[in-house]
């Protein structure tokens, strides 16, 4: 059986954190921000959490080293 490998796309979109969560990048930040309130803005820079049945599928299936 070979090794499973890494999804180049989804090492450089998704990080796990020291808790097994999934951390990825807020969507919808590229253009039109002038339109977005100041509070949209700031809360997207952050990104977001992934809800645990997608962080898990992302783990299984595209980040298999971690």
């Amino acid at each position: 059986m070979p090794k499973m490998k890494t999804h180049s796309g989804s090492k450089k979109r998704f990080r796990v954190t020291g808790s097994g969560h999934v951390k990825a990048g807020a969507a919808n930040r590229r253009h039109f921000m002038r339109r977005r309130s100041q509070n949209t803005k700031r809360v997207s820079r952050q990104g977001l959490i992934l809800f645990k049945t997608d962080g898990d599928n992302i783990i299984k299936y595209f980040l298999p080293n971690g």
